[in-house]
């Protein structure tokens, strides 16, 4: 569908995501004619639909990225299109919950790897992590998950050893990139929510 209007891309876009509501930011760029607003358009409508991820898959990546970034709106809309394309009560409360003890975990080896002394490297993180034993939504999913809201809060550490794990678990590196890169347009457009 084109846009004949810049209001209308923007509608478009947050159609794309299943929301309705035009954010005072993103009318803002409709008015003033800002091609960005095409390019984010874009941006999101090609990551949801990559080849090396199913539409629930996409919508549950978006899912934990919004709640990384505390996006309450675009939280409910996703979780309601994830819900659609099968997506159990259970793997939404996974992907919340995976986003959140991401939040502990990239927070605690991110301070590791910036002070990198030998006793925070070598004492236990003490931080419980059962959840990533037996994922429902599987390990290769949780892992993905983990990597794209890691990469999200900036630990490197984390990113590196879920991008490995992954890579184990025989995921190609297109599937990884394609993830991430939902993950970095989702919240470009949450900036502008």
């Amino acid at each position: 569908m084109f846009a004949t209007s810049n209001n209308d891309t923007a509608l478009q876009l947050l159609q794309a995501v299943g929301l309705t509501n035009i954010s005072v930011r993103l009318q803002m760029l409709a008015n003033t004619d800002a091609r960005y607003l095409k390019d984010l358009k874009i941006n999101i409508t090609n990551s949801l639909e990559a080849a090396t991820l199913t539409k629930k898959e996409a919508y549950l990546i978006g899912l934990a990225v919004s709640v990384n970034e505390k996006q309450s709106d675009l939280q409910a809309s996703l979780t309601t299109l994830a819900t659609a394309q099968g997506a159990t009560e259970k793997e939404i409360a996974e992907t919340i919950s995976c986003a959140s003890l991401m939040a502990a975990n990239n927070v605690f080896y991110r301070f590791r790897h910036f002070v990198n002394k030998e006793f925070y490297n070598e004492t236990p993180a003490g931080i419980r992590m059962s959840i990533m034993a037996n994922p429902v939504l599987g390990k290769e999913f949780f892992e993905l998950l983990s990597l794209v809201v890691s990469t999200l809060n900036g630990c490197e550490m984390c990113v590196t050893s879920h991008e490995a794990a992954l890579l184990k678990h025989g995921t190609t590196q297109q599937r990884i990139l394609d993830s991430v890169r939902l993950g970095a347009v989702m919240r470009s457009l949450i900036v502008l929510l």
